[in-house]
């Protein structure tokens, strides 16, 4: 079984309640049905005027029937929503009032109303509140647009202040990660991490392993050095990320920093690296930065010939996930399929 295959069966298995907030993108429409025909959701919700979705589903020959439609606007839940997100909003610009930093003008009831109305935060909230279980979004919206919604409502989980991406790259040769397959992270979300960052790019990728790969992580974090083999901030940067990992207590296997060739080889670990507890079980490569771990992927996926799936949004508190604005209806169902599958 492949990833797709086996994301979809665990999604079918599941059955949690799925929104997409861009509910008037033909894709999204056409992904919808599709996602309810092959029962990889409870539920599937669009958010958007029940006229203008119908009018696209007519048009591309689509029955909505077993498609919840949600108008924000109209929704018996807009005020509770709006009250919600008041109340978030405030909450946590009084944390940022006690730590001394910048806080911004309070928001208005009346404002928080039309806020919550987009249907990006509306999603966001139905996830937060238990109205659904995860959201996918991004064919019609910028990323930056899918992150602010999820990270002012949903939140990061406990213990992370970060949220990143993940690739789950496949086809390999067997020889390599689980079989072929290694969690690839961050390839697209944070440019520069901090060295608190990288720490949490690492747990969240750990969990990405677990939740996509089924296996116990082993996590490389990657860098032009290998235990001190060059000076340079971006080395110490690493290094720094490591020993908060240790201070973390985390329940997962890890080293670093690493060249990728002495986390992947045994021979070469073993020269650069004696007695690393990775040695020959890598599955996880968490990238220094942005450029590499995007340069990475790509590299790994045109000339190693391999899939590469996503990227899958990971830190969250819970499930939503980020789509290229080039996504095909194909593309929406996996991820819809891979996000659910996350669900608890």
């Amino acid at each position: 079984m492949d990833f797709v295959e086996a994301m979809k069966a665990k999604a079918k298995s599941a059955q949690k309640r799925l929104v997409l907030p861009e509910g008037t993108d033909p894709r999204t429409v056409k992904a919808a049905r599709i996602i309810v025909d092959e029962e990889l959701a409870a539920s599937v919700t669009l958010i958007g005027k029940q006229s203008e979705i119908d009018t696209i589903a007519a048009k591309e020959g689509v029955d909505l029937t077993g498609v919840g439609v949600v108008h924000p606007e109209l929704s018996p839940r807009w005020d509770s929503y709006a009250q919600s997100y008041y109340e978030l909003v405030h909450a946590r610009e009084e944390a940022k009032k006690a730590k001394g930093g910048v806080v911004l003008e309070p928001i208005s009831l009346e404002k928080a109303k039309a806020d919550i109305a987009d249907p990006l935060r509306w999603g966001a909230m139905m996830v937060r509140l238990g109205d659904a279980d995860a959201s996918v979004a991004g064919a019609e919206n910028t990323t930056g647009d899918v992150l602010r919604a999820g990270l002012g409502i949903i939140g990061t989980l406990p213990g992370l202040k970060t949220a990143s991406s993940c690739f789950v790259m496949t086809g390999l040769d067997p020889a390599w990660g689980c079989g072929g397959s290694l969690i690839f992270s961050d390839c697209a979300v944070v440019p520069d991490p901090t060295a608190e960052q990288l720490a949490d790019i690492a747990r969240s990728a750990a969990l990405s392993c677990r939740e996509f790969l089924g296996r116990d992580p082993v996590v490389a974090l990657l860098s032009f050095s290998t235990k001190g083999s060059a000076a340079h901030a971006n080395v110490a940067k690493v290094q720094k990320a490591v020993e908060l990992l240790k201070g973390q207590n985390v329940d997962f296997v890890f080293d670093g920093e690493l060249q990728a060739d002495a986390a992947l080889v045994p021979g070469v670990t073993d020269k650069k690296a004696p007695g690393s507890p990775v040695r020959g079980k890598v599955n996880t490569l968490v990238f220094p930065d942005l450029g590499a771990g995007n340069i990475g992927y790509k590299l790994v996926q045109r000339l190693g010939k391999a899939e590469a799936y996503g990227p899958f949004l990971q830190g969250f508190a819970k499930p939503i996930s980020d789509l290229s604005r080039g996504a095909s209806v194909a593309d929406i169902v996996t991820t819809a399929a891979v996000t659910l599958s996350r669900a608890k």
